[in-house]
């Protein structure tokens, strides 16, 4: 089974002009990285090519964004061991997560480029995860797709099935949790978040959502769409490229999810390597960051109530 269907050529030119790629200056433009990240001393001074190709397209080849982003995106690992460290998808704690639900970014793109990916629970009766080993799966899966989309793609679409979703589970989220994950994923990865789609809503996941929003950039939070039917969700994401549980015709969620369980199991080596590639505050030139700071831990959260 391909996990990443990459873009045809068509579709790569498309993606290319939306991404503001010019294959004439591209090399120069990762060769300015590489060498900018050569001289921070408190950042790893190599990493692949590959990867750092996927910031400067997630970043519309902005020299200056590219440089951010990649410094936050080792600054996390460093200031999110909870999620940054021990990944390793044997463990039993991640192990354990493998039962309880998917979240698969789905093989195919939509018509204009799009990567969209599916997180449902599976049964409403489970005890609520650690929130913490859930995000640091995703992130797992977010590290391995910058290696793996090879040539780009123009955006993330992301579907959340609310099914399973009781007041009971969210009674016990911490909110800290929450925000530094969205901050990581909204500050330190090259994504490009164009659509999310909640379908299966109750009253109570409208409680969620508005809880959620505070956190997110305001672009982002108008980029969310509550569905009462599959039919409305097809306006925006083909039939074709959702899984037979949803009407499409992508194969089995199960068997999507089952395979990239695998590929992160391929990936353990490269996870471990990557341990020690993060920032180290005692050498950053100028004032060393303040995590807090970052991440607004300052008593500041409506704590959510749920009726």
């Amino acid at each position: 089974m391909a996990l990443l269907v990459q873009p045809n050529p068509d579709m790569q030119i498309s993606i290319r002009k939306e991404l503001n790629e010019d294959p004439n200056t591209r090399d120069s433009d990762l060769q300015h990285i590489k060498e900018w990240l050569s001289k921070q001393p408190h950042l790893p001074n190599t990493w692949d090519d590959q990867r750092i190709m996927t910031f400067l397209r997630g970043c519309k080849f902005s020299l200056e964004k590219t440089k951010q982003k990649l410094d936050m995106y080792f600054t996390m690992r460093t200031a999110c061991p909870e999620f940054f460290s021990n990944r390793d998808i044997m463990r039993p704690e991640l192990q354990a997560l493998r039962n309880l639900g998917s979240l698969p970014p789905l093989p195919g793109l939509t018509p204009n480029g799009r990567r969209v990916i599916l997180m449902r629970g599976k049964d409403k009766d489970v005890e609520t995860p650690n929130l913490a080993d859930v995000m640091k799966v995703c992130l797992m899966i977010g590290d391995i797709r910058l290696a793996e989309e090879e040539v780009g793609v123009a955006g993330d679409i992301y579907i959340l099935d609310a099914t399973v979703a009781t007041a009971q589970h969210f009674s016990k989220i911490s909110p800290a949790i929450v925000k530094k994950f969205l901050v990581c994923v909204q500050e330190a990865y090259p994504v490009k978040l164009k659509e999310v789609h909640v379908i299966n809503v109750s009253s109570f996941v409208d409680t969620i959502i508005n809880w959620v929003k505070p956190f997110l950039k305001e672009k982002i939070r108008e980029r969310i769409h509550v569905h009462s039917s599959m039919e409305s969700l097809y306006n925006h994401v083909p039939k074709d490229i959702l899984p037979e549980e949803y009407g499409g015709d992508a194969g089995k969620i199960e068997d999507i999810h089952e395979a990239w369980i695998k590929k992160l199991e391929e990936y353990t080596p490269w996870f471990k390597a990557q341990e020690n590639f993060k920032a180290d505050e005692s050498k950053r030139p100028g004032k060393s960051l303040n995590y807090e700071d970052l991440f607004g831990l300052d008593g500041s959260f409506r704590q959510l109530t749920i009726d």
